[in-house]
């Protein structure tokens, strides 16, 4: 098979990792830088070019979108989407999963159990919103950010009142989220790949961070999860349209609960904690969906 791997950061662990577990079970895999794509788009003939030549000849495509560059790289899938190739991570299911708002009301409507949350668009509501939501501390989080980045503890109602009306006042969207004190700087992310938990990890932040995530300092440990925990990860994944996922959930006093779904994370710090070739199996599903598409 003729792999595209959707990626900015071909140095990046993920991307190298993928080109490697490609390579090694025969397939031929190129990263492409997706923001240096150009889009054809004529009748009867969807093709893209990259560095001046027509991507041809492929087989599947792994995206490796960032965030900040999600409408273009969404653009670039639905256009191999468009020319009948299989994508890894679809189009439509990056763009929902990347709106946190969108993804917690699909994941809500659903019977996932996650923090509880609130939109608002005025500050004349913050104080209300605040309350409803369990009170402070709260969790402030923009709906674009990603690795932990804009996601704030305003430990009291005066400053998370002022950090939301701040907020607002630039008319940035955010949520105002629940806080989670059993946390205690700690969740647990479980790596869904084709409807299975291929692994699982517990990240606990740095000291002082009650963000858990890794590219802020964190580290990790393989965790093992319930059946039912595995089900709920999976189901999450599922429902929002996702082959690959890394969902993140929250320990309460009443179990695990989902606080985030990732469409797509990062490779080192599970692949480290579990012993597990993650990239492997991407690939293994990409060769099952190629077959089936035959």
């Amino acid at each position: 098979m003729k792999i595209v791997i959707l990626s900015r950061s071909p140095n990046a662990y993920s991307t190298k990792k993928l080109v490697d577990a490609g390579k090694t079970r025969g397939h031929e895999t190129i990263v492409v830088d997706h923001l240096k794509c150009v889009l054809m788009i004529e009748k009867g003939r969807p093709h893209i070019y990259y560095k001046d030549e027509e991507i041809k000849d492929v087989d599947a495509v792994i995206p490796r979108i960032g965030a900040s560059v999600t409408f273009y790289g969404a653009a670039v899938v639905r256009q191999f989407e468009m020319m009948k190739i299989f994508t890894a991570v679809e189009s439509q299911a990056l763009v929902r999963s990347r709106d946190k708002l969108r993804s917690l009301q699909i994941m809500a409507k659903s019977g996932i159990p996650i923090p509880k949350s609130a939109f608002v668009s005025t500050p004349k509501h913050v104080e209300n919103v605040i309350k409803l939501v369990g009170g402070a501390p709260v969790v402030i989080k923009l709906l674009e950010g990603t690795q932990g980045i804009g996601v704030i503890l305003a430990e009291t109602k005066n400053s998370a009142k002022s950090v939301v009306e701040a907020f607002l006042d630039v008319e940035v969207d955010i949520l105002v989220q629940e806080f989670i004190k059993e946390a205690g700087g700690q969740d647990v992310r479980a790596f869904v790949v084709d409807g299975q938990v291929v692994g699982a990890m517990k990240r606990t932040g740095a000291k002082g961070d009650f963000r858990s995530n890794l590219h802020r300092g964190g580290t990790a440990e393989i965790v093992q999860l319930t059946a039912a925990e595995k089900k709920m990860a999976i189901r999450a994944a599922k429902i929002l349209g996702l082959g690959i996922a890394g969902v993140d959930m929250l320990p309460t006093a009443n179990g695990l609960i989902v606080n985030e779904v990732n469409s797509s994370p990062g490779l080192e710090g599970i692949e480290k904690a579990t012993g597990v070739d993650i990239a492997g199996k991407i690939i293994e599903y990409v060769e099952r969906n190629e077959v089936a598409n035959d």
